[in-house]
């Protein structure tokens, strides 16, 4: 995946897209997928990195949503164990299979769990990842050594999937690119172009590296920024009533040990409703979540104190060594896109109640909601409006069956496994350049010649593209990714022929960023 290649078919003024989709994240990158897999020519836009906002920030779970199957919506939990069993499939070097137990305290909870997981087994049919059974206590402890054993009468075990958002992110890029899609990042959107009708006919855009500005021309233009939705609808419509309402969730990342083994603990109700994970993920615990409601939309949100004070509580209850502020090694917050009413004299068309695209007078088509585990339905959906806009025919998706950038049934061990069927070719680059297979930071596996390939292969542009989405080092440990900083730095000018300035400005914008990475005090 090469941007300066990309760049030159940005620069053809003379081409007509069929689809042109703003945003970088799972869902705009589903669409993209979706279009590319119909036939269509597609070109995507991410004013940032692919997935530099919410798309990087998730629990790190590819779930059918046992809540939502508590609250009774069942078509949703369909869908999503559905695309959950095929995404396991389409991309093994990114996903598998994360065996969860809720602790068990009271016999009603074991009747009403043991029940409820058995309908989520036969809900998800063949592409079932494991029967859930109840566990004795002595198991449950043996399992999860550090849960909190007072009143434990056993645990109920299920199954769901778990996955490196990020790395996903960028293997469906990588996947739309090598089929013929146009993707590009730091390319931000700063207009829209419409005919005598108002229908929208392009975009303008600004490379936000070099500055230079393009026009594009295109058939369908879908909105897929998430909690920046409202402002692409601000520019088709100024004045318009929000849509969103982003609602903030944080993470902490922990030493592995305050849970032990390789099951990850769910508990579904905690004191104030909401569902805690602990969920082990790169050799480290990830624990959340939380839901505080936002107003502004920030590409970079910052974990308040009172989240962050909620999940160490929560964790206190249920494990037996209680996690205090200075064992947290990174937090980490995203913003979820809630939706607010919809817009006035919007057609609009709810999907599913997962997600909802919305096509406005302009033609303009925005996907709204949803989450990781359907980015591949959303897309589906969102393409499907390709032919009462254009009125052309419109290929049947074939998404569903695509394999993903990496695909193998080989599966490299360790952080290996990231990369899939590339981790060859970057081995192969130690083996020309010894020098690169130093260490980037001696707690972590990764090795220098990592950054050349996501320099060379991934479009990694920043310090922050590399540390944070490429290797997962800035929300792992955030001081190991500072202290790695300069050292990434340094090899990315000689790959990208810059100079000490330009080493020096982005040692000052990441550190910028990993201090929100930190808890203070």
């Amino acid at each position: 995946m090469k941007r300066e290649e990309n760049l030159k078919q940005l620069a053809n003024s003379s081409k007509t897209w069929d689809i042109a989709v703003i945003g970088g994240g799972s869902s705009g990158l589903g669409v993209a997928l979706d279009a590319i897999s119909r036939g269509l020519s597609v070109i995507l836009l991410e004013k940032s990195d692919f997935a530099k906002g919410t798309s990087s920030r998730s629990t790190k779970l590819v779930h059918g949503g046992v809540r939502y199957l508590a609250q009774g919506d069942v078509g949703l939990v369909l869908e999503a164990l559905k695309e959950r069993g095929k995404l396991l499939q389409n991309a093994p070097h990114l996903t598998q299979n994360q065996p969860f137990i809720i602790p068990i305290y009271t016999w009603f909870d074991r009747v009403q769990y043991s029940v409820g997981l058995k309908i989520y087994d036969w809900m998800a049919g063949k592409l079932r990842l494991g029967k859930s059974r109840f566990i004795s206590k002595a198991e449950t402890i043996k399992r999860l050594p550090a849960v909190q054993q007072k009143g434990l009468k056993g645990g109920v075990v299920y199954h769901d999937g778990q996955f490196d958002d990020a790395r996903l992110a960028l293997s469906i890029a990588m996947t739309a690119d090598d089929a013929g899609a146009c993707i590009l990042n730091y390319t931000a959107v700063k207009g829209l172009v419409k005919d005598e009708n108002g229908i929208i006919t392009g975009l303008k855009v600004r490379d936000e590296l070099d500055r230079k500005n393009y026009t594009l021309k295109a058939k369908m233009v879908v909105n897929a920024t998430g909690v920046f939705a409202d402002k692409i609808l601000q520019m088709d419509k100024p004045g318009s009533a929000k849509m969103i309402q982003p609602s903030q969730g944080i993470h902490l990342v922990m030493d592995l040990d305050f849970l032990g083994g390789k099951d990850a603990l769910m508990i579904p109700k905690t004191r104030d409703g909401r569902v805690l994970f602990a969920v082990p993920w790169h050799g480290k615990l990830v624990v959340g979540t939380t839901d505080t409601l936002r107003e502004k939309a920030k590409l970079e949100p910052e974990a308040l104190q009172k989240e962050i004070d909620f999940v160490l509580e929560t964790a206190a209850g249920y494990l037996t060594k209680a996690p205090t502020r200075a064992d947290v090694k990174a937090v980490f917050a995203g913003l979820r896109p809630l939706a607010r009413p919809k817009e006035e004299g919007a057609k609009t068309k709810e999907i599913s109640r997962s997600h909802k695209v919305i096509v406005s007078e302009s033609n303009l088509v925005t996907l709204t909601g949803g989450k990781w585990t359907t980015f591949r339905k959303m897309g589906e959906d969102t393409v499907s409006h390709f032919q009462e806009i254009t009125q052309e025919l419109l290929a049947p998706s074939e998404s569903f069956e695509m394999k993903l950038h990496g695909h193998t049934t080989h599966v490299p061990d360790g952080h290996w496994s990231g990369y899939g069927s590339d981790a060859k070719a970057i081995q192969e680059l130690v083996k020309s350049q010894p020098e690169l297979g130093e260490k980037i930071h001696p707690d972590f596996p990764n090795i220098l010649a990592e950054v050349v390939w996501a320099v060379r292969e991934e479009m990694a542009v920043k310090v922050e593209d590399v540390l944070s989405r490429r290797i997962r080092m800035l929300i792992l440990d955030a001081q190991a990714a500072l202290d790695s900083a300069e050292k990434v730095a340094r090899l990315m000018a000689e790959q990208l022929q810059k100079d000490e300035n330009w080493i020096e400005q982005e040692l000052e914008d990441f550190r910028k960023v990993a201090e929100k990475y930190l808890i203070k005090g």
